[in-house]
C-alpha cells in the first residue's frame, strides 16, 4: 500500500471516530435538554398548583385528595380538584395553566434546536481537531512498522558509533536518508560529549598548572634547604615560611577543587531553613572588621528583616568569597561597603561594592569561569575557583548576580535570592 493510500485510510479512520464522537454528544445534549424542559414543565405547573393550594390553606386538612380529571368532552375541560372525604375544597380548570408551562417549553426548545443547529458544524470541526494529533501519530507509527530496515543498516550505525570520539569536532554523517534521525541524534550526543571532555580536560589542565606552581616552590626550597640551609639559619626560616605559605595555598585550592568536584557529583549535601539576611550580613560585617584591618567597611541596610530560604553556612562561604576578592583588588585604606535590601520584583539581595582596580567588560562574561583570572590580577595570589563556588551555591538558591564593574573605579557585586512571602 502506497504512503498517499495509507493517509487515505487514516484519515477516513479519524473522519469516523470524529462523526462517531459528535453523534454521541449531540445525544447527549439532547437528552439534557430534555431533562431540562421536562423540569422546566414541572416547575410552573407546580407553582401553579402551589399558589391555588396557598389560597386556601385554611380549607385543607390532613388526608385530602389530589388529582385531575376532565369534566366533559376534550382536553379543554381538564380540571385540578383538591377533595377532602365527600366534599371538593378545589376545583380549577388546569387547561391554560398546563398551556402557558407547554408555551415556554416550547419556546426553551425552539433556542435549544437553533443552538444545536449554529453549533453543530463547529463542534465537529473541533472534535477533528482534537483528534488531528492522534492520526498525526497513527501515521507516523504506520509508515516506521513499513520501513524497510535491513542489516546493513545496523552495520552502518554500528561502524559509526564504534569511531565516535569525544574529541572529534566534524559532525557524523551515516549517508542514507531514512537514518537522518538517528544520525541528528548522534551529532547532538556527540558535540555534548566534545563539550564535556573539552571542560574537563581544561580543568584537569588548568588544575594541574595550579598545583605545579606550589610544589615547584616547595621543591626548590627543599633542595635550597638541603644544599645551605642545615647551616644557614635565615635560609632555614624563608624557606620555612614559604614552604608554609605554598602548602596553605595548596591545601586551599585542593579544597576549592573537592568542594566542585562534590558539587558536580551531586554530593554538597544542602541544608534550607528560614534565614534573615540582615543577620547574616551584620555577622560578616563583624568578622570583617577583626579579620582585615587594611580597609574600611561600612554596612548599609536598606530594608529590615529581609527573609529568604537559604543554607546559612553556603551563602555565608559564597559572601565570604565576595568579600575576600574585594579585599584583594581595593587598596590598602579604601572603603569595601557591604549592603542588605530587596527588590520591587520580590528578590532579597547581599552586596559588596569595593574601590578596587574594577573589571573589564570582557573579564565580567568569564569572571565565573573556573581557574579564568584576568590579566591585570595575575600578580595578585589566587586560585580562580572562588567565585565558580560563589556561582555554584547561587545556583542551588536559584537565585543570580548582578554585576557593575569600571576600570580604575571598583566593582559591584549584587547576589538576589527570592524573598519569603
Amino acid at each position: 500500500m502506497s504512503s498517499n493510500q495509507s493517509k487515505t485510510r487514516n484519515t477516513k479512520n479519524v473522519t469516523s471516530i470524529a462523526r462517531k464522537l459528535h453523534n454521541l454528544l449531540i445525544r447527549r445534549k439532547i437528552g439534557a435538554f430534555f431533562a431540562a424542559d421536562l423540569f422546566l414543565f414541572l416547575s410552573i405547573a407546580s407553582i401553579w398548583i402551589l399558589q391555588l393550594e396557598m389560597g386556601n390553606i385554611g380549607k385543607i386538612e390532613p388526608g385530602y385528595q389530589r388529582y385531575f380529571t376532565i369534566r366533559g368532552e376534550g382536553i379543554v375541560n381538564l380540571r385540578y380538584i383538591v377533595k377532602s372525604g365527600g366534599d371538593i375544597l378545589i376545583e380549577e380548570k388546569a387547561y391554560m395553566p398546563l398551556v402557558v408551562a407547554l408555551s415556554f417549553v416550547g419556546v426553551a426548545v425552539i433556542f435549544q434546536f437553533i443552538g444545536v443547529v449554529f453549533s453543530f458544524y463547529a463542534e465537529y470541526r473541533k472534535i477533528k481537531k482534537i483528534l488531528n494529533p492522534i492520526n498525526e501519530i497513527a501515521l507516523k507509527a504506520d509508515e516506521l512498522s513499513k520501513l524497510s530496515f535491513d542489516e546493513s543498516k545496523y552495520h552502518t550505525i554500528e561502524n559509526a558509533i564504534e569511531n565516535i570520539s569525544p574529541q572529534q569536532t566534524t559532525e557524523l554523517s551515516l549517508g542514507d536518508p531514512s537514518l537522518q534521525g538517528i544520525e541528528a541524534a548522534m551529532n547532538n550526543m556527540l558535540n555534548k560529549m566534545h563539550d564535556t571532555y573539552m571542560q574537563q580536560a581544561r580543568f584537569v589542565n588548568d588544575a594541574s598548572h595550579e598545583l605545579r606552581t606550589p610544589i615547584a616552590v616547595i621543591q626548590g626550597y627543599v633542595n635550597m634547604l638541603d644544599r645551605w640551609g642545615k647551616e644557614d639559619e635565615e635560609i632555614l626560616d624563608e624557606s620555612i615560611n614559604a614552604i608554609k605559605n605554598e602548602s596553605d595555598h595548596m591545601n586551599h585550592l585542593v579544597e576549592q577543587l573537592l568542594f566542585l568536584a562534590r558539587g558536580d557529583a551531586g554530593r554538597n549535601t544542602m541544608t534550607f531553613e528560614d534565614t534573615s539576611l540582615n543577620t547574616m550580613m551584620n555577622e560578616i560585617y563583624e568578622e570583617s572588621l577583626m579579620i582585615d584591618e587594611k580597609h574600611i567597611y561600612r554596612y548599609e541596610e536598606r530594608a529590615e528583616n529581609v527573609h529568604i530560604t537559604c543554607d546559612v553556612s553556603m551563602l555565608k562561604q559564597a559572601m565570604r568569597i565576595l568579600v575576600d576578592n574585594a579585599a584583594k583588588y581595593t587598596p590598602e585604606g579604601q572603603d569595601i561597603e557591604l549592603c542588605v535590601g530587596e527588590t520591587d520584583d520580590g528578590f532579597g539581595y547581599i552586596q559588596v561594592q569595593d574601590s578596587g582596580i574594577g573589571m573589564e567588560e570582557v573579564d565580567v562574561k568569564h569572571m565565573f569561569e573556573r581557574f579564568y583570572r584576568a590579566d591585570d590580577t595575575r600578580k595578585i595570589q589566587g586560585t580562580g575557583l572562588g567565585l565558580s563556588i560563589a556561582r555554584w551555591i547561587v545556583d542551588k538558591h536559584e537565585g543570580h548576580f548582578e554585576i557593575t564593574s569600571r576600570k580604575e573605579l571598583g566593582t559591584r557585586i549584587r547576589i538576589l535570592i527570592k524573598k519569603n512571602l
